[in-house]
């Protein structure tokens, strides 16, 4: 027995060492690493998984040939289709398909310039939170920091490709005249601003599954830093 001599009870002896025995809170893992050392990592991260991203989409069928971004029809144009061929219209319907991607597939190169200055933006006290945020944290850092910037660089680019198509500019017609009701997301108004829209959504995609691999396989980057940043998250 073991006397707590303030309040005068007598503690088992067995219960003190049972205490001791509690292990202490686990340390944050990126406790270990400087400031520094979290920011570079961060930084290469960042370069490598956009990098990545822009050469696997900004080529032709980057897009169209992967399912996982393939932009389709508009919504009311995907639920018109079966009345559009039946009025010949399905090859114009599938030309749009095509041209869709094709802008985008023009557009995202353009991306590299804003999203390499995303990257030297990022503030080194920041890097800590933005590694420990999650599976898709610097993907969302990124999205946050260019996802504004380059809606308009891409939105010029994606209207010269389809606006080649001759369903294009009936659609853009036709959804004029639908939106003032309402009953069209603000989105799908018109297709160049419907095609940026996905576009965005597929590089930021693909360049969360470039931050998820990786996450899983840090050393495979053959970037020290990398390896010793995201290694110390497992």
């Amino acid at each position: 027995m073991r006397l707590n001599s303030r309040l005068g009870l007598l503690v088992p002896l067995s219960s003190v060492l049972i205490l001791c025995a509690v292990p202490a809170i686990a340390a944050n893992p990126l406790d270990a690493l400087s400031n520094q050392d979290a920011s570079n990592g961060l930084k290469a991260a960042l370069d490598a998984g956009s990098a990545a991203a822009v050469a696997k989409l900004g080529v032709e069928n980057g897009f169209l040939n992967n399912d996982k971004v393939k932009i389709k029809l508009p919504g009311i144009l995907e639920q018109a289709k079966p009345l559009l061929k039946m009025t010949g219209r399905g090859q114009q319907l599938d030309d749009l398909v095509v041209s869709m991607n094709r802008a985008a597939e023009s557009a995202v190169p353009m991306a590299k310039p804003l999203l390499i200055d995303a990257v030297k933006s990022m503030s080194v006290t920041d890097a800590k939170n933005i590694l420990s945020g999650g599976d898709t944290s610097v993907t969302d850092f990124f999205r946050q920091k260019t996802a504004a910037p380059l809606a308009v660089k891409f939105l010029p680019i994606v209207k010269s490709v389809t606006d080649k198509s001759g369903l294009s500019g009936k659609y853009n017609s036709t959804m004029s005249q639908i939106g003032k009701t309402g009953l069209v997301p603000q989105q799908q108004a018109t297709v160049e601003g419907y095609v940026t829209d996905r576009a965005l959504d597929g590089l930021y995609l693909m360049i969360g599954e470039e931050e998820k691999a990786i996450r899983r396989d840090p050393l495979s980057y053959g970037s020290k830093i990398i390896g010793k940043v995201f290694g110390s998250l497992k």
